[in-house]
């Protein structure tokens, strides 16, 4: 498997390369750890400074994202060394300009990557978010799986696989099963049955109206999860299943920190052109609130 780890300097790309100690054993072959300078107002600073001056300064920019990425391959190299058995894996750095998620996603694309990884800061309010813009944003237009890494994950033990019949979920159920799980994990196959009525509804039917609309979802929930909980079974994992009822993101979230899950892993559409800035609800809602990392698993994956 090859993997691109997007660094920054921050803490929290910092935490996603710790985490390529959570891949050893899983057939981790080679990681590109890969900076990206802006460049975005280059232009206008050119105008304002002179051209001489900012390219000195993009030279001294460059030196020292340099110097990061040396730091950053020495952290990859200790991370992929903790077991004794790991086999070697080939960590290279690239020093890329551009825009960043953009830039991220293509040197993604032209190197043939498994997987993206970038960090993310592990917080619920609208400050997060928008910090986290990069990373949403790359989930958004990367054609491979991206891991948003947004606490320490020295290892994946208590996996949330949310399921929903959708090619999307077989999609990332499969990933999961032949990229990313170990044979030591736990795995839950979770199905969310949403409200099939309003609450003003819901108030007004009595409980056996409310039971003939919502078995349906349950027993078609239930089939879901003993499919995925069969064919993971093939593979020798140890798998359990829930279904539950409620708004899919916040039930999907809650289950994840009730549970201390170290990743939630859920399919998105694979979308094209303006559309691919968009992500589902529920995928967009796992990926802000959720208190662990999250996988997102967009059209096809290798």
């Amino acid at each position: 498997m090859k993997v691109l780890c997007a660094v920054d300097g921050s803490e929290f790309s910092h935490r996603a390369v710790e985490a390529l100690a959570s891949l050893v054993g899983l057939g981790l072959d080679e990681v590109v750890l890969l900076h990206v300078v802006e460049t975005g107002l280059l232009p206008s600073a050119s105008a304002r400074a002179g051209k001489a001056r900012v390219k000195a300064s993009l030279a001294a920019v460059d030196r020292e994202a340099e110097k990061l990425l040396q730091r950053m391959a020495a952290t990859a190299v200790a991370a992929l060394s903790q077991s004794a058995t790991a086999p070697r894996t080939a960590v290279r750095t690239v020093l890329a300009h551009g825009p960043v998620a953009e830039t991220i996603v293509r040197q993604a694309g032209r190197r043939l990557v498994d997987l993206v990884m970038v960090g993310s800061q592990g917080l619920s309010d609208i400050r997060s978010f928008l910090l986290g813009s990069v990373s949403r944003k790359v989930v958004s237009l990367a054609a491979c799986p991206v891991l948003v890494v947004k606490r320490r994950l020295p290892q994946i033990a208590r996996v949330v696989l949310a399921v929903d019949g959708s090619k999307h979920a077989k999609t990332a159920a499969d990933f999961l099963r032949r990229r990313l799980l170990p044979e030591s994990a736990h795995l839950v196959a979770l199905s969310v049955v949403p409200p099939v009525v309003t609450d003003l509804a819901a108030r007004v039917l009595s409980q056996s109206q409310m039971e003939a609309l919502t078995k349906p979802l349950e027993e078609r929930a239930s089939r879901i999860v003993t499919a995925f909980r069969e064919a993971f079974i093939k593979e020798g994992g140890a798998v359990t299943t829930e279904v539950l009822a409620g708004s899919p993101s916040q039930v999907i979230v809650d289950y994840a920190r009730q549970t201390r899950a170290d990743l939630v892993a859920v399919g998105s559409r694979g979308l094209t052109g303006t559309d691919r800035l968009l992500l589902g609800s529920v995928s967009e809602g796992i990926l802000k609130y959720a208190p662990c990392s999250v996988l997102i698993v967009r059209g096809r994956a290798g």
